[in-house]
């Protein structure tokens, strides 16, 4: 299984990677929408994208929006710290699976991940 990790923040990039590592060993990383469309771009598959909300170049939701035109079964998963309602509705109108509110806890992330990855298959 390979996920993509797209976050700004190498910090937590680097924390989901620890969290999720039972669950995987092979992770893209990209710390912004369009570092993420490049690696898409070129061809690279994921089975899941981890996507935050708030990034520099492109955010998640345009970042969800531009891959859902052209890819509508690769899970995606927003987390992200916009936990207000409207904003979950938007993401899971643009086309995400499901939606993780930071901070997590690593059960959270891993059993929102898993039940995505299920739900998917």
């Amino acid at each position: 299984m390979k996920i993509l990790l797209v976050d700004d923040s190498n910090t937590m990039r680097n924390i989901q990677k620890k969290v999720l590592a039972d669950l995987c060993t092979d992770f893209g990383e990209a710390a912004d929408g369009v570092e993420a469309m490049k690696l898409i771009q070129a061809g690279q598959k994921f089975d899941l994208i981890l996507v935050d909300w708030n990034m520099p170049n492109m955010d998640g939701h345009t970042l969800v929006t531009k891959i859902r035109e052209t890819d509508k079964t690769t899970p995606l998963v927003m987390c992200t710290t916009e936990a207000e309602k409207t904003r979950v509705v938007e993401a899971l109108k643009a086309g995400v699976n499901n939606y993780v509110i930071k901070p997590f806890t690593p059960d959270g992330l891993t059993d929102k991940i898993q039940a995505t990855l299920k739900k998917a298959a």
